[in-house]
C-alpha cells in the first residue's frame, strides 16, 4: 500500500461568479469536513480567489489557482504573478494544463518557467502533463510525456521539488466523457514515476503524487485509486456541483 496521501483536486475552469464560488466553497466546506486520510484542493477563478480562501478557512480544504506568471511583477498586463496568489490565500498553483497549452500558447519552456516561480513562492505546483489522442493512436503516449516531464522539471534537482504534483491529464478524456481504463491510467502513471526515479532518485519519484485527470466521475474514481501508481484525481466538471465532488473525496466509501 502507498504512503502517498491521496489528493482529490478541483479545477473549476471559467465558471462560477464571486457568490456563485462563495456558495459552493460554502457546501462543499461542510460536506467534507469529516474527511481524513485525503488531501483536498480547489482552483477557483482568479476573481474569486481571496473570497473563496476566506470561507476555506479552518477548513481541509487548501485553495488552488489555475495558472500564474513566471515573473514577480512587471508589464504584463492581465497576467497574475505568484506572490499575488500566495497573497489571495493560495497554497498550491495548476501548471501547464492541457487548455493552457491548446488555447494559450503554453509551452514546455514557459512550464519549467513557471514551475521554478511557483516553488521559489512556496506554491505547490500541479504538474500537468497529457497526450492527445492523434498521439496516443500513434502510439506516441510514452515519448510525449517523456519530452513533457524533461522538459517541463529541466535544470531542477531533487531537492527543489519535494512538494510537487503530477497530474497525467490525457488530452482526448477531458470534458469528453470518456475515461482512460484503470490499466491505461496506471500503465501512463508507472511510466512518470519511472522517469522521475530516473532523472532524480526512487525516493522523489516514489513520494510524488501523480494524480489522474479526465472525466473522473463518483462511479469510477474508486476503480482508477485502486491502482497502485494512481494517487488522486484532478478534477474538472465533477468539481463543479460539491455534492458530486464530496462523493470523490469520500471515494473509499462508493
Amino acid at each position: 500500500m502507498s504512503s502517498r496521501t491521496p489528493m482529490i483536486a478541483g479545477n473549476w475552469k471559467m465558471h462560477k461568479s464571486g457568490t456563485q464560488a462563495i456558495e459552493a466553497a460554502e457546501r462543499l466546506k461542510t460536506l467534507v469536513k469529516a474527511a481524513s486520510g485525503v488531501d483536498i484542493m480547489i482552483a477557483p477563478t482568479f476573481t474569486a480567489l481571496f473570497q473563496v480562501g476566506q470561507v476555506l478557512k479552518g477548513s481541509p480544504i487548501a485553495l488552488g489557482a489555475q495558472n500564474m506568471h513566471w515573473e514577480q511583477q512587471g508589464a504584463f498586463t492581465g497576467e497574475i504573478s505568484a506572490d499575488m496568489l500566495v497573497d489571495a490565500g493560495c497554497s498550491q498553483v495548476i501548471i501547464g494544463h492541457s487548455e493552457r497549452r491548446q488555447y494559450f500558447g503554453e509551452t514546455d519552456e514557459t512550464v519549467n518557467r513557471k514551475i521554478k516561480a511557483a516553488l521559489q513562492a512556496k506554491l505547490t505546483p500541479v504538474f500537468c502533463i497529457g497526450e492527445t489522442e492523434s498521439q496516443r493512436l500513434a502510439g506516441e503516449t510514452f515519448s510525449v510525456l517523456d519530452k513533457q516531464v524533461r522538459n517541463g522539471l529541466k535544470d531542477f534537482v531533487f531537492s527543489d521539488l519535494g512538494n510537487l504534483v503530477v497530474a497525467y491529464e490525457p488530452v482526448w478524456a477531458i470534458g469528453t466523457g470518456q475515461t482512460a481504463t484503470r490499466e491505461q491510467a496506471q500503465e501512463a502513471h508507472e511510466n512518470i514515476r519511472s522517469l522521475l526515479e530516473t532523472l532524480f532518485n526512487k525516493d522523489l519519484a516514489s513520494s510524488t503524487r501523480i494524480l489522474y485527470g479526465g472525466s473522473v466521475k463518483p462511479d469510477n474514481v474508486r476503480a482508477l485509486m485502486e491502482m497502485p501508481d494512481v494517487d488522486g484525481a484532478l478534477v474538472g466538471g465533477a468539481s463543479l456541483d460539491p455534492d458530486t465532488f464530496s462523493k470523490l473525496v469520500f471515494f473509499n466509501e462508493n
